[in-house]
């Protein structure tokens, strides 16, 4: 993105109805490590990928505890994602002294948004930096919301947001329809999965991840490393239980073959390689 005569103010509008300071906003959301977020009827798990400044340093918090019933992923600017957390979890605290009770997940939601809304037309304030998925459990059952630094809102199965998390997305909309069913077991197969996929190639480890956790009967909780590098292990153990079986079936194809056509595959090999 570059300036322009309309970015100046957020609450100036350039000709094509844009604003464009809430717009850089959404992409500081898109440029933070990604988060995911996904439930069931009974339970949501939520995940992150930790990136650190350097070797030297420790990676930011990405998963912050609101309530029992309720905890958010970030992405985008930690600072800005840490204040609203804190406003979320003053929410919560003031509803149970004055109601004695919890405070339902959409209505917290929505003063979220009603926060952030104030900020994309006051000109002396700027635009949160930083997306949230929030994820709890009412009365009603599982949510999971995305909010969203222009004010508004969603509601979702799964999702995610940040850095390469298109590939997340892509994997989560080829599963999700498993996901409402789903046990917290397999929840957590599936953020780790989707976590995976934004790492593109590098090796995931429990230290470049958090996953957490809550569901009925199960307040918001954040795993442990050695927890999530035992299901990392045992998840890759059944990955390769079934890819130790291709190998027995692709020589059966390939032993028909006369001696003399083993050449042909060496050719399309290489074909590639020239382009």
């Amino acid at each position: 993105m570059f300036r322009n005569q309309y970015d100046t103010d957020v609450t100036t509008w350039s000709p094509a109805g844009r604003l464009f300071q809430v717009e850089y906003a959404m992409e500081a959301v898109k440029q933070g490590s990604a988060a995911i977020g996904l439930r069931s009827k009974t339970h949501v798990v939520l995940g992150c990928v930790n990136k650190a400044q350097s070797e030297l340093s420790s990676h930011q918090k990405k998963i912050f505890k609101v309530d029992d019933h309720i905890g958010v992923a970030i992405a985008g600017l930690t600072a800005d994602g840490r204040v609203l957390s804190k406003y979320m979890r003053n929410e919560c605290i003031n509803y149970g002294f004055g109601y004695e009770g919890k405070l339902p997940v959409g209505r917290l939601v929505v003063q979220l948004a009603d926060k952030a809304q104030v900020c994309t037309q006051r000109s002396w304030k700027r635009p949160y930096g930083v997306g949230l998925l929030v994820g709890g459990l009412d009365e009603s059952g599982a949510h999971l919301y995305y909010n969203c630094p222009s004010g508004n809102y969603f509601e979702y199965q799964a999702f995610a947001i940040g850095s390469r998390s298109q590939a997340a997305k892509t994997y989560l909309e080829r599963k999700f329809e498993t996901f409402t069913d789903a046990s917290k077991d397999e929840l957590i197969r599936h953020a780790i999965f989707a976590i995976k996929e934004t790492l593109q190639g590098e090796k995931l480890t429990s230290s470049t991840c958090t996953i957490a956790v809550l569901g009925v009967g199960e307040p918001f909780h954040i795993l442990n490393q050695q927890a999530i590098e035992e299901l990392i292990k045992s998840f890759e153990i059944a990955e390769e239980e079934p890819a130790a079986d291709e190998p027995d079936a692709a020589p059966e194809v390939e032993q028909p073959a006369a001696g003399d056509q083993a050449a042909p595959p060496a050719d399309e090999g290489a074909a590639p390689m020239e382009i």
